[in-house]
């Protein structure tokens, strides 16, 4: 999401992190956000949005961030480059891998500042081999380029903000919670890969993040006004993730190098090694990498299909995040700006041949309510990590020989807090109704079954056109698309008082921010979605008023003066022939 970006005056910076360092350690127990609004989550949030901790936590946190998102990033070459019939000793393999990183980062730069057969080929010649792949990868890249211009043209012209009018609790609870459930085969996989050390992977996560949370550990601080100074830092609460893989890959070489594990065991930290010394020191992805992108229909069809889920997946992600971080509820301007950013963070990835699109990360997102910091600051400071990593060869190579199951176990617990943040939603409607119960359990139900069911049955779709047949197939294979658009057309289409929908205390959890006296600095402030820069010139000027994507955006007055151009155009009746018909 855009939100405003804090000054990043070295000496406001370094003033401000040493009052919240000494505020936030001395008080471990206390609730940073204390709101009373029972519709708001209570969390104790050590860094809010617009909070900026100290830059040796912001690389903490940011890496933390990082290898978060590394385990599913570096999985999706190991997917896509068989079928692209690219072998596994070709070092492009790698230099796909340093692509999807480094536009991944350019990607959440722009997010968080302004607004993811070859048996055939195996007789052929390397160089034959090479320009079959990188044919393939310039079709793929032409058709996220022209899919990403639509997902560009809906968040610009606010069509996507429009929408969100008929968006309920009733549509929310569905769709974020299919976020996480839809991926348990995923977070399974890798588990299932090793379920000890998965199943050790999740206990070390649930140990650090919850059990020693208040547990704080002494430190050195230094600062020119106090000198050397020890201080309580609650190093378990900050760091849980990046310490639950760390400590977990620890365990994992040890019974690598006793010989514990098989040569085969997916939990062993040498079964990718030899990336390491594959791998270039330094290579710098660059556009147009592979060639000139081709564009083809029926691709293009298929990404669209990808885009339009992808745009759902996104909504329920935005809240999902914005009540994890203990924000208010992102407003329209700043949900078409997300999906606007999003889209050209798509065409910079297929520019740039990454070989896939970008999208909200529902993995960081959980991680927002295991490590309670969502600091904008540590997003950026993950992103810029991840661009170096990219460009860094070695290092990525290095990473990349976390052993899955230990991913796995991550996800595990990750995919289970955006479920459970999903479900929370239902607070809001009434849970007596029969109408509710049973748009909330045919969602959930039918966006599980049918995915599953197409999935086990490919190709049924047959309309007569390959084109469409990919893009229907691609929209109900994704549960989150399936179960949200069956929660919004019952939730908007079956009788229902907005108390008993939830809207009365979902617009007040929006619109309300009631907290605990003495704790008004605390709230997300009114600027939390606004743009890091030229907020003076855009709240000058009125027309920025009827631009969707801007922080000042009214969509009353936009569609009020839509409608008067429409009315304009408009085809008038002829007063004059009546009047003469009647004489």
């Amino acid at each position: 999401m855009e939100q405003d970006n804090p000054a990043f005056e070295l000496e406001n910076e370094t003033n401000a992190a040493e009052k919240e360092i000494q505020t936030k350690v001395d008080e471990p127990k206390a609730s940073i956000v204390n709101i009373k609004d029972e519709g708001r989550v209570k969390s104790d949030i050590l860094y809010t949005v617009d909070e900026v901790p100290r830059w040796y936590l912001c690389v903490l946190f940011g890496i933390q961030q990082y290898l978060t998102m590394f385990g599913a990033s570096v999985a999706y070459p190991y997917l896509v480059t068989p079928r692209l019939c690219i072998q596994e000793s070709d070092p492009a393999r790698g230099y796909i891998t340093s692509t999807i990183f480094f536009v991944s980062g350019l990607g959440t730069l722009i997010q968080s500042t302004f607004g993811t057969s070859e048996e055939e080929m195996l007789s052929a010649t390397e160089e034959e081999l090479q320009e079959i792949w990188q044919l393939r990868m310039r079709e793929i890249q032409g058709a996220i380029i022209v899919a990403s211009i639509f997902e560009t043209v809906i968040g610009l012209t606010g069509v996507i903000g429009i929408i969100l009018q008929w968006l309920t609790p009733l549509v929310i609870v569905p769709t974020i919670a299919l976020v996480g459930l839809s991926l348990f085969e995923e977070a399974a996989s890798e588990a299932s890969k090793n379920w000890g050390i998965a199943i050790l992977t999740m206990f070390l996560l649930v140990l650090f993040s919850q059990y020693l949370e208040s547990i704080n550990i002494s430190c050195c601080s230094y600062s020119k006004e106090r000198g050397w100074k020890i201080k309580q830092l609650p190093f378990f609460k900050l760091f849980p993730v990046l310490l639950t893989i760390v400590t977990a890959w620890v365990i994992c070489f040890i019974l690598t190098a006793s010989g514990a594990l098989g040569p085969t065991n997916a939990a062993r930290t040498d079964l990718r090694v030899q990336t390491m010394y594959s791998s270039p020191w330094f290579r710098f992805p660059y556009p147009g990498q592979w060639g000139l992108p081709t564009v083809s229909v029926g691709a293009v069809f298929g990404m669209l299909a990808a885009v339009l889920a992808s745009v759902v997946d996104s909504l329920g992600s935005y809240y999902a995040c914005a009540r994890l971080a203990c924000a208010s509820h992102p407003p329209t301007c700043a949900i078409n700006r997300g999906i606007f950013a999003e889209g050209i963070s798509c065409i910079l990835s297929g520019i740039w041949g990454s070989g896939g699109a970008l999208t909200s990360y529902s993995e960081n997102i959980g991680a927002i309510g295991i490590t309670k910091v969502a600091s904008r600051r540590v997003v950026l400071c993950g992103a810029v990590t991840m661009m170096i990593l990219a460009v860094l060869g070695k290092f990525g190579a290095f990473f990349n020989t976390i052993p899955e199951p230990i991913i796995g176990g991550i996800f595990c617990v990750m995919f289970a807090t955006i479920t459970g943040v999903g479900l929370s939603n239902v607070q809001f409607i009434d849970l007596h109704s029969s109408r509710n119960i049973l748009i909330l359990g045919l969602s959930l139900f039918m966006g599980i079954t049918i995915p599953k069911w197409f999935k086990n049955h490919p190709g049924t779709i047959d309309v007569g056109n390959d084109a469409a047949n990919q893009f229907i197939t691609v929209l109900l294979n994704t549960g989150v698309f399936v179960g949200g658009l069956i929660a919004f057309v019952l939730d908007n289409s079956i009788p229902g008082t907005d108390e008993e929908r939830g809207l009365i205390k979902w617009r007040e959890q929006g619109l309300e921010h009631n907290i605990s006296e003495g704790d008004e600095s605390t709230l997300p402030s009114p600027s939390t979605y606004d743009l890091p820069f030229g907020m003076d010139v855009i709240k000058r000027y009125q027309i920025f008023k009827y631009i969707p994507i801007s922080p000042t955006y009214d969509q009353n007055i936009f569609l009020g003066k839509l409608k008067a151009l429409f009315n304009r155009f408009k085809p008038q009746k002829n007063n004059n022939h009546n009047i003469d018909s009647q004489n």
